[in-house]
């Protein structure tokens, strides 16, 4: 998959969410949060985050349970450039992630940006979901 999230420090295990036997996550996939605790890929730059898959799960494998990160520092990708400190979220598209904006609260806050980075750079975030406040 193009612009996975890749774990570069793990500082809390992954924690088991449900998913959908008939649907093909891959490892890295930023996911969104449904009722109650599921996990789907993200599609939203508004989705409510869940975290990041910490395995790939195969479409009608049986499987309905996915490990999923809530925190740690990952390499992402970004779309735009987005300043050292500044809050993150899903661009809803592409698997990378922009600037958080002033409406972003709560659990769609992805994390905290630890670098500087300008559009398609990988960089590092500190994954954190709904934590930072939104940027102005």
């Amino acid at each position: 998959m193009a612009n996975e999230a890749t774990l570069f420090w793990e500082v809390e295990l992954p924690i088991p969410f449900t998913v959908a036997n008939g649907v093909g996550i891959e490892k890295g996939t930023l996911l969104k949060l449904t009722d109650p605790m599921t996990a789907a890929a993200a599609d939203g730059a508004a989705d409510v985050l869940a975290g990041i898959a910490a395995e790939e799960k195969i479409a009608s494998d049986g499987k309905t349970k996915l490990g999923v990160y809530r925190r740690g520092i990952f390499k992402m990708t970004s779309d735009g450039s987005i300043s050292v400190g500044a809050s993150v979220m899903s661009d809803g598209t592409s698997n990378q992630v922009i600037t958080a904006t002033t409406a972003t609260s709560g659990a769609k806050t992805l994390g905290t940006s630890l670098e500087t980075a300008a559009d398609g750079d990988t960089f590092l975030v500190d994954l954190n979901i709904g934590s930072g406040s939104p940027n102005s």
